[in-house]
């Protein structure tokens, strides 16, 4: 596993919105007393969504707010990949998978266009505004290869589409998310081929259930 750490710069001090603190105690209040130290993981998560990263006086104000020692919430924090140490780009948090089916589809030329646009692998853009990396298997193998932006799945990805989108992203434009060619969801390119009749799911093909004669309801178990 590789090492994660804080980022060198951090900001003075951390603040939980209303909204967020709101939610958090929503979490908190979903565990018996005692055990609150067990929403961690989603106030991480809501922090992120507030600042776009975790910052140490944000680990800091979790702690205090959990009633846990610093280091354990640095631990979960470091621990799980899915939260940003460093600040992350404005308008976008680009992910790329790199794992075997997407490599094998593309998506090395997809962090070429990353490199040439944004800058060089986890580092902040010029102008702050974008920020990608190269992250393992998000579960859409079908759809290969595939990014995640922020929080919407962007599949079946081209050179040219991803800088469609980045151009998108950046003149303030929000860019169709899901497969970017012909294709319904993870369904064959062109649509589906089989199971295509209406008649299955209009209800007209189901058949009446025939019963016998002086028969009961089967009873639900006790």
């Amino acid at each position: 596993m590789s090492v994660r750490r804080l980022a060198k710069d951090q900001p003075a001090s951390f603040a939980f919105s209303k909204a967020t603190r709101e939610k958090a105690d929503w979490w908190i209040s979903k565990y018996p007393q005692g055990r609150q130290q067990s929403a961690v993981i989603p106030i991480l998560w809501l922090v992120q969504k507030q600042e776009g990263w975790v910052s140490e006086p944000a680990i800091r104000a979790i702690a205090d707010l959990l009633g846990m020692a610093y280091i354990r919430v640095l631990e979960v924090a470091t621990f799980y990949t899915m939260f940003m140490l460093e600040p992350v780009g404005k308008v976008a948090l680009v992910q790329v998978c790199g794992t075997t089916p997407c490599m094998i589809r593309g998506a090395g030329e997809l962090m070429q266009v990353c490199k040439s646009k944004i800058g060089p692998k986890q580092t902040l853009s010029a102008d702050g505004r974008f920020y990608w990396e190269e992250v393992e298997c998000l579960g859409a193998c079908v759809n290969a290869p595939m990014a995640m932006i922020n929080d919407d799945y962007f599949e079946d990805l081209t050179p040219d589409s991803l800088k469609a989108i980045l151009d998108d992203l950046a003149a303030g434009k929000s860019p169709q998310r899901g497969p970017q060619i012909d294709r319904i969801n993870s369904a064959p390119e062109g649509g589906p081929q089989t199971l295509t009749d209406p008649k299955l799911y209009d209800g007209s093909a189901a058949k009446p259930i025939k019963t016998l004669p002086n028969s009961k309801p089967a009873k639900a178990p006790a």
